[in-house]
């Protein structure tokens, strides 16, 4: 259905649009000749006078990072003593008074860790009349790989794969990544302390929990060492993972090891954590276009977790209702959410979570030719591949059976990505420079 792909492409465009990093940062932060205003949603401004501190550095990672850093520099402008960042290969943009690093995403390599000192050691460096301004957002748990002796890189990415296949939630991920980690969990606060710190954040995790963003570099942690254990334990692989991130965890978990700084720790007693941009932001903005185009729109949440065929199911006859009855809205209707799901991964093909969603969409659909449904990632990358998610309608599995391809053999290698590169449901947009996890829309007319 052209019609409806068009109106998708432009509601998806009008959600990325309202999370623009340069936008979201201006908005929670400006200048005012020697003061330093930050606006936080929902709270009082405060005012941070930069004729108090010897330099101001700016530091950060994410694959939102270097618009957000771009967009910092013309704030503070000539009171920026310098900087570094780190995003994800290709996520650029340029700057003129920060230095900008690449590294790789979804798993870690030598580059992070080789940015991941420099920032650490940056912030060793700064005292009490410094002032660091900290750009994090989604990505920077892998894009800042700095592990703990004796543990390696390789054994960490080892650790990631096994909890990315697992099926493990971010939440579940980071609490393990947190604990091998000497920046994650709060210990770049630890490294700036006593330097002041403003940490600006977009977030890419459901409830905005500030301590999963990137694993909280400059958050109190919430989770523990016997956390981090369980969650291994959860999912089958305490004893898969290396030798060395085990016997970490468990002495940990004993209390042999000190736990990261929590929320009593000293090291945040001047450090602002404010969030500049959320999935929920880019979900009203996709409401509003949809309105715009003569649908009744609905958000049904923004914190959409768990499986991604079992979310697949339950979207889809969400949308099987609205075609038969008209609830709960009447159609032309368009259907909203928002959030992260999680892929067990069983088989040897190419993919990512919103991919593999509109797969099992499109099987779900199968027939209802009102229905038009998309899953795409607002970072513009899904899973290792050069599509952000992609697009299917009723009709999608009828036109692929008929060239002789059957949807239940790439479902069952998790091969949603050739799968809808053969059928032209691939949505590519290229790096989109945020991250506020995905957004699904659903149009029945």
């Amino acid at each position: 259905m052209p019609e409806a792909r068009e109106d998708i492409k432009a509601i998806y465009t009008a959600a990325i649009q309202a999370v623009n990093p340069a936008t979201a940062v201006a908005s929670h932060m400006r200048r005012e000749r020697n003061m330093l205003v930050l606006s936080p949603r929902g709270e009082a401004e405060k005012i941070i006078n930069l004729d108090a501190y010897e330099r101001v550095v700016l530091v950060g990672a994410g694959k939102a990072t270097a618009a957000m850093a771009r967009a910092a520099e013309e704030i503070i402008g000539d009171r920026l003593s310098g900087g570094i960042v780190c995003v994800k290969y290709g996520y650029l943009a340029p700057l003129s008074r920060t230095e900008i690093l690449e590294a790789g995403h979804p798993y870690p390599d030598e580059a992070g860790v080789a940015a991941a000192k420099r920032i650490r050691l940056l912030l060793e460096q700064c005292t009490e009349r410094d002032l660091v301004i900290s750009l994090i957002s989604g990505g920077g748990s892998s894009l800042l790989p700095l592990p703990t002796p004796p543990i390696t890189l390789e054994e960490k990415r080892e650790t990631t794969a096994l909890l990315l296949k697992s099926g493990a939630s971010i939440h579940e991920i980071n609490a393990v990544r947190k604990h091998l980690s000497l920046v994650k969990g709060g210990n770049l606060a630890r490294a700036a302390y006593p330097a002041t710190v403003v940490n600006l954040m977009i977030s890419d995790v459901v409830g905005d929990a500030t301590d999963v963003i990137a694993s909280g570099p400059f958050v109190p942690d919430r989770s523990t060492f016997a956390d981090a254990v369980q969650v291994l334990a959860k999912y089958g692989i305490l004893e898969k993972v290396p030798p060395s991130v085990r016997d970490r965890l468990e002495r940990g978990a004993r209390g042999e090891i000190e736990e990261n700084p929590d929320s009593e720790s000293e090291v945040f007693e001047r450090v602002s954590n404010i969030i500049v941009a959320s999935n929920i932001i880019a979900l009203e903005a996709a409401r509003r276009e949809a309105l715009d185009r003569g649908y009744h729109a609905i958000i049904l949440s923004s914190a959409i977790e768990g499986d991604t065929k079992d979310a697949a199911f339950w979207h889809s006859r969400i949308a099987r209702e609205v075609m038969l009855s008209g609830h709960p809205i009447p159609a032309p209707a368009c259907v909203i959410s928002g959030g992260e799901t999680t892929v067990k991964v069983m088989g040897d093909g190419m993919g990512g979570r919103n991919m593999e969603f509109a797969l099992w969409a499109a099987y779900y659909i199968d027939g209802c030719d009102r229905i038009t449904v998309a899953s795409v990632g607002t970072d513009g990358t899904d899973g290792p591949t050069d599509a952000a998610g992609a697009v299917v309608d009723g009709g999608t599995v009828r036109r692929a059976r008929e060239r002789g391809i059957q949807i239940e053999d790439y479902a069952t290698r998790n091969d949603s990505y050739h799968f809808h590169e053969l059928t032209g449901g691939l949505v590519i947009t290229g790096p989109t420079n945020t991250n506020v996890m995905d957004v699904r829309i659903m149009t029945i007319v």
